[in-house]
């Protein structure tokens, strides 16, 4: 047989505002990686990542009112990005989009939305999506991140009767554990869940990381986040195929 083509891709290099927590950040390269068409090194997408756990904790912030703003940190990250040569930004963390309109307002590139491109992807889906039910942190719930965002699409919002135990999770996955009990738990809450909406969402990255406790249909935000990084990176790009 002969010998397959050579690819040499161009992409545009995208920056990851990294660490919040970092497995999650972890799971976007991987999922990026798993989706990039490539037959080498130099077929796979520039991310310049700065996962940095240090940033202070939205929880703090945003719900307890105790902690310091992480905006200042997030800012710096997104800029020094920007300096290394990043044309488009990923956030792996719904609860920091909190912070979005901050960031976007500092650096001139684009920012890839989690929330409103995981937004798009459900009201694209066939079929009438009424109510989605949310898996996500209680500091998501509090801003109304995705209230907010689908809203004026009319679709309603369930939340789970168990939110003690979807926080336990994040912080389980945070601490390293996201083993097969921690994979099933969320399963368990998810099935629960499955009769009361269209179509279930989880919105927090660290149960992304456990999401194959899951057997029922759902959409993970941060499946649709890699996704976008790929079309942002793949769209426009060159590729020149040797002999």
């Amino acid at each position: 047989m002969p010998a397959q083509p050579e690819m040499h891709t161009a992409h545009r290099i995208v920056g990851i505002i990294g660490g919040m927590g970092p497995e999650a950040t972890v799971d976007l390269m991987r999922r990026v990686v798993a989706k990039t068409l490539a037959q080498d090194d130099q077929d796979h997408i520039h991310l310049i990542v700065e996962s940095n756990p240090k940033i202070p904790s939205r929880i703090a912030h945003l719900i307890d009112k105790t902690g310091a703003d992480p905006t200042p940190e997030l800012i710096r990250i997104a800029l020094n990005l920007q300096r290394g040569g990043a044309e488009a930004l990923a956030m792996p963390c719904n609860t920091a989009h909190a912070y979005s309109s901050s960031i976007r307002e500092a650096v001139g590139i684009p920012l890839l939305d989690m929330v409103a491109l995981t937004v798009d992807h459900i009201i694209a889906l066939p079929g009438v999506v009424a109510r989605v039910g949310l898996l996500a942190s209680t500091a998501v719930h509090v801003t109304k991140l995705y209230a907010n965002a689908f809203a004026p699409h009319g679709i309603l919002l369930d939340l789970p009767g168990k939110q003690e135990a979807i926080m336990e999770l994040i912080k389980a996955v945070k601490r390293g554990d996201a083993g097969l009990e921690s994979q099933a738990a969320l399963g368990r809450i998810a099935l629960e869940m499955a009769n009361q909406a269209d179509v279930l969402l989880i919105g927090c990255s660290e149960l992304s990381v456990i999401a194959a406790g899951i057997s029922v249909p759902f959409v993970d935000s941060q499946d649709v986040l890699a996704q976008a990084v790929v079309d942002f990176a793949t769209n426009g790009a060159t590729t020149d195929r040797a002999m």
